[in-house]
């Protein structure tokens, strides 16, 4: 493994707010921009991918308030991290600007000084390891606390039976696939791509979702989500797209602005593309389930799912009330395809190549028995043999 600060390092410095936005616009050799306190490992892992140079955080990149798996994992890939930069340097470099990263931290475009940042050493990832398993405890009494309180006002996503969007595509008595851009989600929908050849189950992006499902050469059926990481070809690939809104305000003087309770309308106007709003309570990973289980979907299988702590606190959420209460109300037909690839590798067995070479003979000895030119073949090898063995 390289060590992170053996020399400058001097790549195209790319910007973004929001990680998962900057990482289809990152290219081999750039340096990432973030700034993303504790780094969760779906993004570090598309950080990885597009083989940055090196990740420039403005916010820490472990705070120690919950193990991230994030910055362990970029390190681990030999990429340098360079944290605690502070937010005025997303504002000081342009994109596309060509900076250099010195052993100090400090960060120069055009040879000068723009911003210093703490090179993040596997020694302050101990440390901050150390202080994150300590503090877990506390984080999950909280968690647990903000779940219990919300059961009581998002128990309604059981019962609700209100106006569903009209779909195009068949729902009832079919399979469901619906994928979500978690953790481990390439690796499952690669191990179940056998079904969904056989099945042929109607196929839902959860926003990342859908292009997922492309990396696959799998079209969406449908699109659900805000739209805050769904890419636009994705969009315009001809599923059906739902724009998950906030639920309904009470009674109001003000006019509704249809586009302020569901943002995600803004971008789908703008691209020119057809959409419905679906307003309802939970991640629009749960309303995904909930749409398909009423629409009468036989079985919904989930790819990419978040349901362990680590998921949450990796979001940025503080309960998991919703998604608790979703999965009860389709729990009779849902399988859970997350961590499916681990699950089983079969590899060669001798069994196996036995098979094989008793076949190769036996398709030998067939071709031999009923084609004269093959024969003729292979007398004029013996005769060759025959010359050969004589000379010697």
């Amino acid at each position: 493994m390289r060590l992170p600060l053996a020399r400058a390092i001097r790549g195209v410095g790319r910007p973004g707010r929001k990680t998962k936005k900057l990482i289809p616009l990152l290219r081999r050799g750039d340096i990432a921009i973030i700034d993303h306190p504790d780094i969760d490992i779906v993004c570090a892992n598309a950080l990885i991918d597009r083989r940055v140079a090196a990740v420039v955080n403005c916010a820490v990149s472990l705070t120690g308030r919950y193990p991230a798996a994030g910055p362990g994992a970029i390190l681990a890939a030999g990429i340098p991290i360079f944290d605690s930069a502070g937010p005025e340097l997303m504002e000081s470099i342009a994109p596309d600007t060509m900076i250099e990263i010195r052993e100090d931290g400090g960060i120069y475009e055009g040879g000068r000084r723009i911003a210093v940042a703490r090179p993040f050493t596997h020694a302050l990832l101990e440390e901050a390891l150390a202080r994150a398993r300590a503090n877990i405890s506390v984080e999950m009494e909280a968690f647990v606390r903000n779940t219990l309180d919300y059961l009581s006002e998002e128990w309604p996503l059981l019962f609700d039976e209100h106006a569903l969007p009209e779909l195009r595509t068949r729902i009832h008595g079919r399979d469901v696939l619906i994928v979500v851009r978690g953790e481990g989600y390439r690796e499952d929908l690669q191990a179940i791509l056998p079904y969904v050849r056989d099945k042929r189950p109607v196929l839902v992006g959860v926003d990342g979702g859908a292009d997922a499902l492309l990396e696959m050469r799998l079209r969406p059926d449908i699109i659900l989500g805000d739209m805050d990481s769904v890419s636009d070809e994705a969009l315009r690939c001809g599923a059906e797209v739902i724009v998950h809104g906030y639920p309904r305000p009470l009674a109001s003087a003000e006019p509704e602005d249809e586009a302020a309770q569901a943002p995600g309308l803004v971008r789908t106007r703008k691209l020119g593309v057809p959409a419905s709003v679906l307003r309802a309570l939970g991640t629009s990973e749960d309303v995904a389930m909930i749409l398909m289980e009423r629409k009468g979907a036989r079985l919904i299988v989930l790819v990419g799912s978040h349901f362990s702590l680590q998921d949450f606190l990796d979001k940025g959420r503080k309960g998991m009330s919703s998604t608790f209460l979703s999965r009860l109300k389709v729990g009779s037909i849902l399988v859970d395809a997350k961590g499916v690839s681990r699950l089983y590798h079969r590899g060669w067995r001798i069994l196996d190549i036995v098979w094989l070479l008793v076949g190769a003979v036996t398709l030998t000895l067939v071709i031999l028995s009923v084609s004269d030119s093959a024969r003729a073949f292979i007398d004029l090898l013996a005769v060759r043999l025959q010359l050969w063995l004589r000379h010697l």
